[in-house]
């Protein structure tokens, strides 16, 4: 769990252990070695968020879980709190069904986002969105209307999967030793993080999906954060 206090940095949960495409990968390889033994036939090949497959399309049609309006793929037994990861083969498999949609009347993950990016029901606007900036947008500045609301996140946002009622009441705490949390990786200082070196950040994160955001786009997250927050003292 995350501390309380505005001191502290929010990283969303994918970044708490280590990278989840290293993870994800060595599991996904095994699977299809193990599909490929025995037969020079069988053609197989695994990504994790690495190459073009719709993903949470292809997770909905396997009967994984279900697309919510937040765009995440809901599952049972575990909630949106899940990886995803497929592998391709010309195998002849068992189909399973696919899942059905399962969120009804419920809009809380829309109401909650503070940038109103989740513009409708399964619709993102990205260019809204404080996951996108914080870890895809290059840019030195940040458009302003989003980062006057980053509420303390520099790494992602969880806000809308928070509150969804499917994770409050099925998340459980993984079981697989690679995703427990890193102690630097949970709650961090803003002014620490406004003020790493990039030696520093290479240190700190060396098998990290942090890694995904450079140097100087934590730096700028952080200050975002720092920034606001003197507003609103002295406001």
């Amino acid at each position: 769990q995350r501390p309380e206090g505005q001191e502290y940095a929010k990283i969303s949960r994918y970044a708490w252990g280590r990278d989840y495409h290293k993870v994800m990968h060595k599991k996904l390889k095994a699977l299809t070695m193990w599909l490929q033994e025995g037969s020079e036939t069988v053609q197989a090949r695994y990504y994790a968020d690495t190459g073009p497959i719709q993903d949470k399309v292809w997770a909905q049609q396997a009967g994984i879980g279900w697309i919510a309006k937040n765009g995440n793929v809901i599952t049972r037994e575990y909630g949106s709190w899940v990886f995803l990861g497929e592998v391709l083969t010309n195998l002849e498999l068992e189909c399973d069904r696919p899942h059905t949609q399962h969120c009804g009347n419920c809009t809380r993950c829309i109401d909650a986002c503070p940038t109103s990016a989740i513009t409708k029901p399964f619709v993102l606007d990205a260019n809204l969105c404080i996951a996108y900036h914080t870890i895809e947008n290059r840019n030195e500045e940040l458009p302003e209307e989003v980062k006057s609301n980053f509420h303390g996140w520099v790494a992602g946002c969880d806000i809308c999967q928070d509150v969804c009622p499917w994770n409050q009441r099925f998340a459980k705490e993984t079981d697989v030793s690679e995703f427990q949390p890193y102690p630097g990786n949970v709650a961090p200082k803003l002014v620490e993080l406004a003020e790493i070196s990039d030696r520093d950040w290479d240190q700190r994160f060396p098998a990290s999906a942090l890694r995904r955001i450079k140097p100087e786009m934590l730096r700028r997250n952080s200050r975002v954060n720092l920034d606001a927050l003197k507003n609103k003292d002295e406001g």
